[in-house]
């Protein structure tokens, strides 16, 4: 019982003491209880540095997603500008018409006009080179094709044609033309001409007239034809390659063989080349000069082509003091536009 009585003084009471048990001194931790772990300095510096490079690459990858991205936008702009200039272009040769008027002047070839050499016959379809080729500063833009020895020239027209439609509710001779102000090199500007008058009381050769002069006079100090936005309004800038090529009935193309001007002062034609001294230059297939339709002669056909650069190169080019030869290098950058237009109204008997 004694031993029974022992046991029992020994099991703590309801108010007694919860029993401690001592853990072995070989479980302990024989470092100070105020040690802290941390990341030592050449751990921290190495996970800075492979933080720098994910950091890098992930940079890498958004600049060209974004670069990707901001080259499809400026591809869709131009694509839609310059389409919408095409159709512009496109619907207003195929509302061409023949004027029917006389094709001669006091018994000579008509010339090119001039200021002291109007027209005075109805043109009905006009081609020519833009009066500017032929000074330095508005040469032909010459790229050289990547990945190739093979140069392009770019080659820059301007066009005429006449047309007949319903303005106001009465019938109208509508005069539609195209030109690059070669004064706005590097942003060549393309402008629309447009000029109405009455068929009963108007005569339609004065359309072609106002045209032609404001072209041919644009030489002259401080005159610029197309800040009249009662006949040009601005279509788009770019356009560095605007050639128009006329086809008859049979498919073949058209072109004059003839490059002489007439020289108002003198009363004489003259070697086109002493105006367009670019044009000895160019191949044979692209001297296109002076190429008027009269009377009843309208093309068959016409292929236009156009060549748009991109904005980012465009406005590149605008903020240096030469930039042909920053556009040279960049004919990659150059989208053309090509379409054959049928002439709805054409005469066979022409031909």
């Amino acid at each position: 019982m004694k031993s029974l009585s022992r046991v029992q003084s020994r099991e703590p009471s309801a108010r007694g003491r919860r029993q401690i048990i001592p853990v072995p001194p070989s479980t302990l931790d024989p470092r100070p209880s105020t040690f802290v772990a941390a990341f030592t300095l050449v751990e921290m510096l190495v996970t800075m540095a492979l933080l720098s490079l994910i950091v890098l690459a992930l940079m890498a990858v958004f600049n060209s997603t974004q670069n990707a991205f901001r080259a499809s936008l400026t591809q869709t702009d131009l694509l839609e500008s310059g389409r919408n200039a095409m159709d512009l272009i496109v619907g207003d040769l195929q509302e061409m018409t023949p004027s029917y008027g006389t094709n001669s002047v006091s018994g000579k070839g008509v010339g090119a006009p001039g200021p002291d050499f109007p027209v005075v016959s109805p043109v009905n379809f006009y081609v020519n080179l833009n009066y500017y080729s032929g000074f330095p500063y508005y040469q032909s833009l010459v790229q050289s094709l990547p990945g190739t020895d093979v140069q392009r020239t770019n080659i820059l027209e301007n066009f005429f044609m006449l047309s007949r439609q319903n303005v106001n509710g009465s019938p109208s001779w509508v005069g539609t033309g195209y030109a690059v102000d070669p004064s706005s090199f590097p942003t060549d500007s393309l402008y629309r001409f447009t000029m109405t008058t009455n068929v009963i009381s108007g005569n339609p050769l004065v359309l072609f007239n106002y045209f032609s002069a404001a072209l041919n006079n644009q030489p002259r100090p401080n005159y610029n034809p197309f800040t009249n936005t009662t006949i040009w309004s601005h279509l788009m800038d770019g356009v560095v390659d605007l050639t128009v090529r006329a086809y008859d009935p049979n498919g073949f193309r058209m072109t004059n063989t003839y490059e002489y001007d007439y020289n108002g002062s003198t009363n004489t034609f003259i070697n086109q080349n002493t105006y367009f001294p670019l044009s000895p230059y160019l191949p044979p297939a692209l001297r296109v000069v002076n190429f008027y339709m009269f009377s009843n002669a309208v093309p068959a056909s016409v292929e236009v082509q156009m060549g748009v650069l991109e904005d980012s190169v465009l406005q590149r080019a605008e903020g240096l003091n030469n930039p042909t030869n920053y556009l040279a290098a960049h004919a990659a950058q150059v989208h053309l536009f090509r379409q054959r237009v049928w002439i709805r109204s054409v005469d066979p008997t022409a031909y």
